[in-house]
């Protein structure tokens, strides 16, 4: 899928493109030097902490902060010289839900349809989402009566109204409840097989796992990690050997747990990163040589939260 000619005759290709930038905010450099691209009709999974600049990112590929240094092309448009071409081929869905209390939740889908341009179809389109995220229940109710997780089932739909090229999604399901998190899930794919670019930040790593192509994992504003989940798994090793243990008895261990984490009952749970089976298999063999009573032993493939783990007591070599 081709873009439109830069003025220097490059054809653009990538959905979503930030090359060197930089943003100040005040004396925090909320991001140095981030480079990314997405290709067209792929998921970008953008993790971090707490702070690392996940936000400050989604708001420099929207147009709501404007980069100090380099540049960001959205769907082969400047955000800073055709911040209008990129808002009409946008979709966003915040953190907090940016709804009008006062109607109903078809009326806002109506509404941000209109002001996309839809015109007389905006209510089509309203009823057309409604029906593929199952809204009915709740459309036809005020917004300021519903609960969190359904205003927030609401905005999704609200950002999906225009049919954006390119959609970001900030943190798009926290307070959403299994069920409808897993239906938003669905719709992303479906999405993505038909096209649309989808930009993802969340502190779900399951939910990165489960619809990212690519991962960048953030950390002070740089980009600390990046690849395929599986990529990013592969940091950590081939398996992860975990084990629930007395605490009372962690300084019998022979060799030092790369993660430790305190549970009930004055219990522990350790955790080893192994590159294969048989090195796995050889942590297990020591943990019985050192005499520790294990409640709870699994060997498993790492995840993502593994390699957050690793990132943050590790970094990346």
């Amino acid at each position: 899928m081709l873009r439109r000619s830069e003025p220097d005759g490059i054809v653009m290709s990538a959905a979503v493109l930030m090359e060197g930038v930089h943003v100040l905010l005040g004396d925090v450099h909320a991001l140095a030097g981030v480079d990314l691209e997405v290709a067209p009709g792929t998921t970008l999974g953008v993790l971090g902490h707490n702070g690392a600049g996940k936000t400050t990112l989604i708001k420099t590929l929207t147009t709501l902060i404007r980069p100090d240094v380099g540049r960001v092309v959205i769907d082969g448009f400047d955000v800073v010289v055709d911040a209008d071409l990129v808002r009409r081929r946008i979709g966003v869905t915040g953190q907090y839900a940016g709804l009008d209390d006062f109607l109903t939740g078809r009326e806002n889908l109506e509404l941000v349809g209109r002001l996309s341009g839809l015109g007389i179809s905006a209510s089509t389109r309203a009823d057309d989402i409604v029906a593929a995220l199952g809204l009915a229940d709740i459309a036809d109710r005020r917004v300021g009566t519903l609960s969190g997780g359904s205003r927030r089932r609401i905005d999704i739909a609200a950002s999906l109204i225009a049919e954006p090229s390119v959609l970001f999604l900030d943190e798009p399901t926290t307070g959403l409840d299994p069920a409808a998190r897993g239906a938003l899930w669905d719709l992303v794919g479906d999405l993505t097989d038909r096209g649309t670019t989808v930009v993802l930040t969340t502190q779900y790593l399951k939910e990165a796992d489960r619809l990212a192509d690519h991962i960048v994992v953030l950390d002070h504003g740089q980009i600390a990690a990046r690849g395929t989940p599986a990529e990013l798994k592969r940091l950590v090793g081939g398996k992860v050997v975990s084990a629930t243990l007395p605490s009372q008895h962690l300084d019998r261990l022979s060799r030092q747990p790369d993660d430790t984490e305190s549970i009930a009952a004055a219990r522990s749970r350790v955790s080893y990163s192994t590159p294969d089976a048989v090195v796995a298999a050889a942590v297990v063999a020591q943990l019985e040589h050192d005499g520790v009573a294990i409640d709870d032993l699994e060997v498993s493939s790492p995840t993502l939260d593994d390699v957050f783990t690793h990132l943050t007591t590790q970094g990346v070599s």
